[in-house]
Parts: structure tokens; C-alpha cells; sequence
């Protein structure tokens, strides 16, 4: 907990004391507070897996993306993130809770700049009987500190690589810094874990997401690009290792309050899927998964209901309002 009080958790380096309830950019101080937790079965299948996958979803956000579509629980817009702090024993509590309902994994979801607390959440839950996998799913803005920290704790990495494009990183997700940091990080994870599966379900090892945006193709090349490279059984000094690729078409336009950057309006069309996907062959990428072309927002998750999710795809054990 020492790390929270000259936080230099996450490459922005706020260097603030969040344990005198000072708050770094992700907008949190050293508590930890959740706005949801439940077992999700809208992962990709290895995450998935069969009996869902069990979500915790962490308040607060270290990066900055202008069209995120967990907005209330990340900054809130121009009000605090959506919320409830949860000391160590309640976070175990509830990761136990999902295992009890059949999650196949605890995937926590942006914990970044609340990594020492869910370490020792982590811990406190094995033991006290969790024994399913821990994911962690972040933006892939990642410090060495953090992952250090997790290194003893995680057992599958879901790190997004967003852009290898320093601009674009700086107009959409506030971090011109982004594309060395996450390419950093990843590489790291790929050191800390490798691929295995059991039943077709991933117990160890890294998936790394990207979210392909409309009107910028050229950037989901480069991304591609650099996880040929550096990802893939084929890459040079690789070959003790790998990662699985997850490419997401999802993209909604989600307007944040308060946020006046302009963002793409449109759905990914039928022309760039295809060409999206005559990438994965250029680049020779066979192990992953491709999600199918959707439009709409009726899968938006909004934190302000019991179950932020259709019930078809989330089953709640835990909300910040409703089920303490």
C-alpha cells in the first residue's frame, strides 16, 4: 500500500499521496471501490468459457478515452466515477460469491491504478478458497510497478493494444504515450505468462485485444503490424511464447458529458470488416478470434441499473446501489 503514496502506479506519474485521500488522474485515492460485480457470459469463448465469466468491474480509469463506453464508472463525466469503496475482506467476499455461481474465472476490469489493493484482495481470496483463474482486463496502459505488483496474483493477461499511433493515442485516449507504454507492458506479460488452456478454456498466459475504429483502418494495420511481430509462435525471440489475438468490431459511438473532442459517428462498415479481416492474412495472424460485424447499442452496459447488462448476457452478484 506504500505505492499509493507517491503513486507512480501507471506511466502517468502523478506522483500524488492517495493514502492522505489525495486523487492521481485516474480521479481515486487509495480506497478501492467497485461498481459491479457478475458473471458475464459475453466474453470471448476461452473466457467465457461455460459457466460465464465472473466481472468485477473497477471504479476509476488511469487513461482517458473520449468515446468510453463505461463513462460512469471510469470519470464519471463531470461527476465522480459510480461507486462504492470495499475494503480487502469484501473484495475476497465477492470474488468467492462469483465463484459460487460458476464463474470460470474472476476477470477484474480497469484496475490499474488500484493494483495493490486487489493484490491483497486476490490474496486474501485464495486463502479463503478461491482457486479459478484471476484475468486481468485493462487498457493495457500499464507501469512496470503495477505489473510487478500483480505478477504473483494474475494468471491471465487481457491488455487491449489500442493504436501504435502516437497522435491518435493523444487525440482519443489522452496518452500520446500510449503506444510505447501498452507495447511495453504486453511484451512483459508475454514474459510473466504463457499460453494454456484447459477444456478450451485459457487458464494462463495473454489475449490481447483491439477495438478496430471507423474511418481509421490504417491504425488497426499497424496494430496488427507490431502483433505480427512481436506476438505471434513465428516472431523472432519469441519462440518460448505467444499471445492470442482478440479483434473487436463493437465500436458505438458513445458521447461522454462534458467531452468536446470530436469522435467517428458511424458503425464499422461491410468494406472495412472485410478489410479488417484480408489483414489477418496479410500478416499471417491464425490464433484468435474475430468478433462478427454489430451495430446498435442495445449491449451498452449502464451502471446506474441492478444488472448494467441484457440478461442474457449477465447474471449481478454484487452493484455499488443495490446489492451490498
Amino acid at each position: 500500500m506504500r505505492s499509493y503514496e507517491n503513486c507512480h502506479l501507471c506511466p502517468r506519474h502523478c506522483g500524488v499521496n492517495r493514502n492522505a485521500g489525495f486523487r492521481g488522474f485516474c480521479g481515486e485515492t487509495s480506497e478501492l471501490r467497485l461498481a459491479y460485480a457478475g458473471i458475464h457470459r459475453g466474453e470471448e469463448p476461452p473466457i467465457t468459457g461455460t459457466g460465464g465469466s465472473g466481472t468485477i468491474f473497477v471504479s476509476g480509469c488511469n487513461l482517458g478515452c473520449v468515446f468510453c463506453q463505461n463513462y460512469r464508472i471510469s470519470t464519471g463525466g463531470s461527476e465522480k466515477a459510480l461507486g462504492l469503496a470495499v475494503d480487502t475482506g469484501k473484495f475476497a467476499e465477492i470474488c468467492l460469491a462469483l465463484q459460487e455461481q460458476g464463474a470460470g474465472n474472476i476477470n477484474i476490469v480497469t484496475g490499474s491504478h488500484a493494483a495493490p489493493s486487489i493484490a491483497l484482495g486476490i490474496e486474501t481470496a485464495r486463502k479463503n478458497g478461491l482457486s479459478v483463474p484471476v484475468l486481468w482486463n485493462s487498457s493495457g496502459y500499464e507501469g512496470m510497478e503495477t505489473l510487478e505488483i500483480l505478477s504473483g496474483f494474475v494468471d491471465v493477461y487481457l491488455p487491449d493494444l489500442k493504436t501504435m499511433d502516437p497522435a491518435f493515442s493523444e487525440k482519443f485516449f489522452n496518452a500520446p504515450d500510449y503506444p510505447e507504454q501498452a507495447s511495453k507492458a504486453i511484451l512483459k506479460m508475454m514474459e510473466f505468462r504463457k499460453l494454456s488452456f484447459e477444456a478450451e478454456t485459457i487458464v494462463s498466459g495473454v489475449m490481447v485485444r483491439h477495438l478496430v475504429i471507423p474511418g481509421h483502418i490504417e491504425a488497426t494495420r499497424q496494430v496488427l503490424r507490431w502483433f505480427s511481430g512481436n506476438c505471434t509462435g513465428c516472431s523472432p525471440g519469441n519462440n518460448h511464447n505467444r499471445a492470442f489475438l482478440s479483434l473487436m468490431t463493437q465500436y458505438t459511438p458513445v458521447y461522454v458529458p462534458g467531452q468536446e473532442i470530436s469522435i467517428p459517428a458511424s458503425y464499422v462498415s461491410k468494406d472495412e470488416y472485410e478489410e479488417v479481416l484480408s489483414m489477418l492474412n496479410d500478416f499471417g495472424i491464425e490464433d484468435g478470434y474475430c468478433q462478427e460485424l454489430i451495430t446498435g447499442s442495445d449491449w451498452l452496459p449502464d451502471f446506474t441499473r441492478r444488472n448494467p447488462f441484457s440478461s442474457e448476457l449477465s447474471l449481478p452478484v454484487w452493484h455499488y446501489k443495490y446489492m451490498h
